[in-house]
């Protein structure tokens, strides 16, 4: 697990866990808390190759588009539902984050942060739409329909009345730094978040 939302989930995600994991991928976040932590669930993925990953390294996996929602999980199936730098692909974002959070109490989000310093010098000077690490896609064939950054993210949570529990950055370069924590908004390349439904 070498990306940096990974490791920092995998240190969130409680011993023997029921987890759902949304646009899961190749299933590795699922199999290393499988390993690690006996966390049993599911993985969602919509890419062939994902799916092959996932049962190749005995993820179970169901095939699904996120855009259709969730609802064929009952309220409160799992105990944590995770998705990893998708919400940004998705036609509806907010509807997600009300699904997620009718299966599960609690969820964890990542996405890439428009906001990012280096994001906004490219836009400012270059005046092009950013291509990074967190950003790799040109703006023709990017999977990407909804940027956005940690403000709008805890905007959209307070709209809908929800408790952010925590939030972090991943960065390589500037993880951990105090510029980071003191302004995620500017700093931080990814946006990481626990959050969950007032009780």
């Amino acid at each position: 697990m070498n990306r940096p939302d990974f490791k920092l989930i995998h240190d969130w995600v409680p011993p023997n866990a029921r987890i759902l994991d949304l646009a899961c991928g190749d299933g590795s976040l699922l199999a290393a808390l499988a390993r690690d932590k006996n966390v049993t669930g599911y993985g969602l993925e919509i890419d062939p190759d994902g799916i092959t990953a996932c049962i190749a390294r005995g993820v179970n996996v169901i095939e699904q588009n996120l855009d259709e929602g969730l609802a064929n999980f009952d309220d409160d199936a799992c105990d944590l539902v995770i998705m990893t730098q998708a919400l940004q692909a998705l036609r509806r974002p907010d509807r997600m984050l009300d699904e997620m959070l009718r299966v599960a109490s609690e969820a964890i989000i990542t996405f890439p942060n428009f906001a990012y310093w280096r994001h906004r010098v490219h836009l400012g000077i270059r005046g092009y739409m950013p291509v990074s690490k967190s950003l790799p896609h040109a703006w023709y064939d990017t999977p990407n329909i909804h940027l956005s950054t940690f403000n709008d993210f805890e905007q959209l949570c307070r709209d809908k009345g929800l408790i952010i529990v925590d939030r972090a950055v991943g960065i390589g370069d500037h993880e951990g730094h105090w510029t980071s924590r003191l302004w995620p908004n500017l700093f931080g390349e990814i946006a990481i978040f626990r959050v969950t439904r007032r009780a």
